[in-house]
């Protein structure tokens, strides 16, 4: 193989080398690409025992720092506020991504960040179990959104919206009670009516 032969195949299995990559690199990103998605919630959560906690020497560095947090968890945040013992936030949480761990997180997080960066000389701050949620359509997001910015004039002056303020003092539900001690066959086999509570208002 003469020189100028050497010298075009050398180049030429520099081009397919990179053709190689570039194709692979394209493929990998095609894999883990995300699909198109809109998602909107409202996410409520208090603090352990409701105590009023969400002070303002606290509470800036605290929402800032929830913020942040969400955004390493691909989260955006559209709004975040609260009173002094419950927080809201309106987010958009990616589909990959369960909502339930994205706020354990967040609070996991946010807790250590205030007992060991703030420090608050009073108390020993920590998050209530359980959190409430709500998906919004993406007309709804700005009036929830208008609702969290608001938050404390709506408490001092008594108009709350109640769905809103709604939140799960549990994170997974009651306990299993197990099996029971034997098992008896049921009299009746039709379920019994269920009374459901039905809210005086809607959130929107």
């Amino acid at each position: 193989m003469d020189t100028g032969s050497a010298f075009i195949f050398y180049h030429s299995r520099l081009a397919h080398r990179q053709w190689w990559y570039n194709s692979a690199k394209q493929a990998e990103i095609e894999e883990n690409r995300m699909p198109f998605w809109r998602s909107y919630a409202h996410l409520v959560w208090a603090t352990h025992d409701r105590q009023p906690y969400l002070q303002p020497e606290i509470e800036q560095a605290l929402y800032a720092y929830i913020v942040k947090k969400a955004s390493e968890l691909d989260t955006y945040i559209h709004a975040i506020n609260g009173w002094v013992e419950h927080m809201h936030v309106v987010a958009s949480i990616p589909p990959k991504h369960s909502v339930a761990w994205v706020v354990k997180e967040c609070k996991g997080a946010s807790a250590h960040y205030v007992n060991h960066t703030l420090r608050p000389a009073a108390f020993h701050f920590g998050w209530q179990r359980g959190y409430g949620y709500l998906t919004l359509g993406e007309s709804q997001c700005p009036r929830a959104v208008e609702y969290v910015l608001k938050q404390k004039e709506h408490h001092q002056q008594q108009t709350i919206n109640t769905w809103l303020e709604k939140a799960s003092e549990e994170d997974e539900g009651p306990p299993d009670p197990g099996p029971p001690p034997t098992l008896i066959r049921p009299r009746v086999l039709r379920e019994e009516p269920v009374l459901y509570r039905v809210e005086s208002e809607f959130p929107f």
